[in-house]
């Protein structure tokens, strides 16, 4: 079982960059910042984001910018002119949004980086003009949490013309590493579906009718939370049946309603794997709804790791929430830092998640390890 006694940092690097980089005044201008008081704190040391090993942070040579795109100037992003863009993906009303956005602004303020930022609210077109915006307003480098994995080539291909990194957070993007991207930070979203499934199977002695809430088309976590769930049920799981799969768009009102639609249609459903917490949340409402008991009649697996789904653990309504950690604020600072210097930056760099069943989800909650 995954250890909640996490390690005060990334990594030795990030630490003593964060100890030895002076802390300055951070300026943000942009729209929709998270309300204060949403999800845990951006800098949270004892929830940092750890690599998950260094194999899993490996998959070919490292980018740095003498070989991005065929060379791009070097910058010190923390020289208090250099300005570098955030483009978030989401309305960070949602708490993993709201906890992404707040360590990337709190780092960049350790850091004494310049800092601007946008939010597409989940419009990839308005995504791909808001980093435009940017870029004309002088951000020299990107970070970029995708709102889809293929919507953004047109902003992708004016940062590349203009010379300009992009490191990607949390999703993909089409292209090549270190030709169209820096690299992609994130979790192992495959990894994270067979764990679910396993988790699913545990609770139901592996003879469970599923429904999937798939998340939003488009994107690589949708297509690896789904396939990776499928093939391990193929693989390990034949008296477990998928009998509905359909996309709640890693929305509450949208899981509730497919949920709703699922139980009417298959009253032979007693287990929901959902590919993110928003979307369990509205599949419990539906359940209850319909005069069931949720983590009794219908048994829960869920993807994300917010609060309230952490609690719904907790208290027996779900069996367990497999993290996505939202953090990305130091790894991404000094994966920027690392690109600029000499180490450079891996294609693939994967974090470590946790996992909150029945046996840790109420030290978890006390210990500030939610968000």
């Amino acid at each position: 079982m995954y250890s909640f006694f996490r390690a005060k940092a990334v990594s030795a690097a990030v630490l003593t960059a964060g100890l030895c980089l002076t802390a300055a005044a951070c300026t943000n201008s942009g729209d929709d910042s998270p309300a204060s008081g949403a999800g845990a704190s951006g800098d949270d040391s004892a929830a940092a984001q750890q690599l998950a090993s260094p194999s899993a942070s490996a998959g070919g040579p490292a980018c740095a910018h003498q070989k991005y795109g065929g060379g791009v100037p070097k910058l010190d992003i923390t020289d208090g002119k250099t300005v570098v863009g955030f483009s978030q993906s989401e309305s960070t009303s949602n708490p993993f949004r709201a906890t992404e956005t707040r360590s990337i602004e709190a780092q960049a303020k350790k850091l004494g980086v310049k800092l601007i930022e946008r939010n597409a609210n989940a419009d990839v077109n308005t995504q791909n003009s808001q980093i435009e915006d940017m870029i004309a307003q002088g951000a020299k480098a990107l970070i970029v949490a995708p709102e889809n994995s293929d919507g953004l080539g047109p902003a992708l291909a004016q940062a590349k013309a203009k010379e300009i990194p992009v490191l990607t957070i949390d999703r993909t993007v089409t292209g090549t590493a270190c030709t169209d991207f820096i690299a992609f930070i994130g979790s192992d979203f495959y990894g994270q579906a067979q764990r679910a499934a396993d988790d699913l199977a545990g609770a139901t002695g592996s003879g469970a009718h599923v429904a999937i809430l798939t998340g939003s088309p488009g994107n690589n976590v949708t297509t690896d939370r789904t396939k990776g769930f499928e093939d391990r049920v193929k693989a390990k799981y034949p008296n477990m049946k998928i009998v509905a799969s359909q996309t709640g768009n890693f929305a509450q009102t949208d899981g509730q309603k497919v949920m709703e639609q699922l139980l009417q249609a298959h009253s032979d459903i007693n287990a929901v794997y959902a590919e993110n917490d928003e979307m369990a949340l509205g599949a419990i409402q539906a359940i209850k709804s319909a005069g069931k008991t949720p983590g009794k009649d219908v048994k829960i697996v869920t993807i994300d790791g917010i609060s309230q789904m952490v609690q719904n653990v907790a208290s027996g309504q779900a069996v367990a929430d497999i993290e996505t950690n939202p953090r990305f604020g130091p790894l991404a600072f000094q994966s920027l830092q690392d690109f600029y210097g000499t180490t450079g930056v891996q294609p693939k760099v994967i974090i470590k998640d946790g996992h909150f069943t029945s046996d840790n989800a109420k030290q978890a909650l006390s210990q500030g390890l939610v968000y």
